[in-house]
């Protein structure tokens, strides 16, 4: 499975930017990769004040290599960017070595219960 970090910095960030972007995800971004052709599943990560992420894992490597050639193209002007007011610090293509699914199962949500 072929994966793709991007992450952006909140070191300097607006006070308010974790609200406006779990309301982006749950608003906008979440249907967006909701079906999206080639991509297994994305996950929204956050360490309020510290850095935001998208991780993503596609079902092959042309997926994940369109995507992240149309992605750098125009990441300092993707809405996560706009909504930080920076370009992401990282964007890392890897290998998802394997994926578990627990007890309690996977449900997808557009906003995660805090």
């Amino acid at each position: 499975m072929k994966g793709l970090t991007v992450r952006w910095s909140l070191a300097d960030a607006p006070a308010d930017v974790a609200e406006l972007l779990a309301t982006y995800v749950a608003d906008t971004s979440h249907a967006r990769f909701t079906g999206k052709d080639g991509l297994g599943f994305k996950t929204w990560r956050m360490r309020p004040g510290e850095w935001f992420e998208g991780c993503y894992v596609f079902a092959s490597d042309e997926a994940r290599a369109e995507f992240q050639e149309s992605f750098v193209a125009t990441a300092a002007e993707s809405p996560g960017s706009q909504i930080i007011g920076s370009a992401p610090v990282l964007i890392e293509p890897c290998e998802v070595v394997a994926i578990a699914e627990g007890k309690d199962g996977f449900a997808a949500s557009p906003r995660a219960e805090a």
